[in-house]
């Protein structure tokens, strides 16, 4: 029992190890390895050495499969050449495959020592990330050797050696098994070494072993259709292709399991080797079988999963794609787009809002009302998104990343509530009244109105670009406005003391627009603090810019 026991965490081991090489891997080099595959779509022949490369890299042909389906569901990358992608992917796993089936058991110390120093003295930093992949490393070769030795100890107890002797090939069960092991552990490469280990160890027969690396194929392929089945229908059609390919090939390459058993161990002789040649001899056949097949297999995936007219509730495509999440770079990217979306259709709630001031539209008003709702719910949809990101893998930069998009949807939703307030307000106390505002007074509003879209506009520039100059000009602006609001707030009240009637019988109404308008470029200017900030640069001050006070001629013209 406790072999037994030995054997299953080894095999947990190894999956574990896997894992921590990927996600280190696609923490250290995520936005390296996109620039390579996204660079890589001039024709299927660059494509298939490009996912080659990146998954002998990542060690998962699962996580190129979505960050390639990720592009494809951003429009930049096409399906065909993004299916040349995977086909090159699946070689890439099997070549890993076969280095980690030699024995290199003697770095796994080295690796482990060295990565375990490098992640305690800076976990947090590029050193620590390439020392957590150096553990993981060091784990799988450990896990490949204490299955190794658990594996012959079970071997030798004489139920093991009876239960192995009744063992009969159904190849169809066997197929079914390993995909439902390479389900289970999220890595057909764990799946495939364990195989061959298993089998050098005669815990498994080989012939049951070539079964069992057929099915993991297949799982491979399942694993990524499972794993996008939230995304939007362009993403989900990459892992749909590359299942095709998966079933295809297995079908193909069944009938020859028998064949390979009894040509190729006389050659090769060590069993291990018998095994991981044969996964990677199954995905060099997919290959050329495949490679030039790449344009009526997408027609196919497209054809079962066509686009949908509108992908939601607002008539577009939201941008938050959940495949992109084991990326963090590309998920910043997915979050970022949506957030200026939701800045465009604040935007256009502002730009409106003068149109039903100087107008009195009151069905514009409304149609602008429920855009805040718009607004608000892609708040919501993007900080849930967000949050599905581990604060903890993030490193310092990507942190403070992270904590801007969120106070820049933050603060993008509070605007559209302010507005849809003032739009109340104008629906109630000057539409509804019949009540106008003065000559002056309306050129206030304008002029401020005028400095608040501008604003808003090189806000959306500074959270996207980051530019500390613009940010400094920002923050510049906002002095501005503030003095602009305290003259104008000064001639309002002076055309009161006159007794200007449109003024006042819009006077509550005028002195809350200029408030709410001030707080709004308020939210609008907070983008550039977290730019100054990151790069200490200091605000400017009140003193280094102010506004003269209300001109007469605005008070004479009433």
């Amino acid at each position: 029992m406790t072999h037994l026991l030995n054997l299953l965490a080894a095999i947990a081991l190894l999956v574990w190890g896997t894992q921590l090489v990927r996600t280190g891997i696609l923490r250290v080099l995520g936005a390296n390895l996109r620039n390579v595959l996204a660079q890589s779509v001039s024709n299927r022949f660059k494509a298939t050495v490009s996912g080659i490369g990146v998954t002998a890299l990542v060690q998962s042909s699962t996580a190129t499969a979505l960050i390639v389906s990720a592009f494809v569901g951003q429009g930049l990358m096409s399906l065909p050449a993004a299916l040349a992608v995977m086909l090159g992917a699946d070689i890439g796993t099997s070549l890993m495959a076969v280095l980690f089936s030699r024995d290199l058991s003697w770095l796994s110390p080295l690796f482990i020592l060295i990565g375990v120093v490098l992640f305690i003295a800076r976990p947090s930093t590029t050193a620590g990330r390439v020392g957590r992949i150096l553990i993981g490393l060091g784990l799988m070769l450990l896990a490949l050797n204490l299955v190794r030795e658990s594996a012959n100890v079970l071997t030798q107890a004489p139920a093991i050696k009876a239960l192995l002797a009744s063992l009969s090939s159904d190849l169809l069960l066997e197929i079914t098994l390993g995909a439902l092991l390479a389900v289970l552990s999220y890595s057909s490469l764990a799946i495939v070494l364990l195989t061959a280990t298993l089998a050098s160890t005669g815990v498994v027969p080989v012939d049951v072993a070539l079964g069992l690396v057929l099915g993991a194929n297949l799982g491979s392929g399942l694993l990524s259709v499972l794993t996008t089945l939230n995304a939007n229908v362009e993403t989900r059609q990459v892992p749909l292709g590359n299942l095709v390919f998966k079933v295809l090939g297995v079908a193909i390459a069944a009938p020859f399991v028998s064949l390979w058993f009894q040509h190729a161990r006389p050659l090769l002789g060590d069993v291990a080797t018998v095994v991981v040649l044969f996964h990677l001899g199954f995905n060099l056949m997919a290959w050329l079988l495949f490679i030039g097949l790449t344009q009526m297999i997408a027609r196919w995936a497209e054809s079962w999963l066509p686009k949908p007219r509108k992908s939601s509730s607002t008539g577009r495509a939201s941008h938050l794609d959940p495949s992109a999440l084991t990326t963090t770079s590309l998920a910043f990217s997915c979050a970022v787009r949506e957030a200026m979306h939701q800045a465009d259709v604040v935007e256009t709630m502002l730009l409106g809002l003068l149109e039903v001031i100087k107008n009195n539209d009151h069905k514009l008003a409304q149609r602008l009302q429920k855009m805040a709702d718009t607004v608000n719910l892609l708040y919501t949809d993007i900080k849930h998104y967000l949050t599905q990101i581990s604060r903890d893998a993030l490193s310092e930069k990507e942190g403070h990343r992270w904590s801007d998009i969120i106070s820049f949807t933050l603060n993008m939703e509070q605007i559209a509530d302010i507005i849809g307030r003032v739009l109340l307000d104008v629906e109630d106390k000057k539409i509804k009244s019949g009540r106008e505002f003065s000559p002056a007074g309306m050129t206030e509003i304008t002029d401020l109105h005028g400095h608040l879209v501008n604003n808003l506009r090189l806000g959306m520039s500074v959270f996207l670009n980051g530019n500390q100059r613009d940010a400094q000009k920002l923050l510049e602006e906002k002095i501005r406005f503030h003095d602009l609001e305290h003259a104008y707030a000064a001639s309002h009240l002076e055309r009161l003391a006159v007794n200007t009637v449109p003024s006042m019988e819009t006077s509550s109404l005028h002195l809350d627009l200029i408030s709410d308008l001030k707080r709004i470029n308020s939210l609008i200017c907070a983008m550039a603090y977290p730019i100054l900030g990151s790069a200490s640069a200091p605000a400017p001050t009140r003193q280094r810019r102010s506004v003269p006070p209300a001109k007469p001629s605005l008070k004479a013209s009433e």
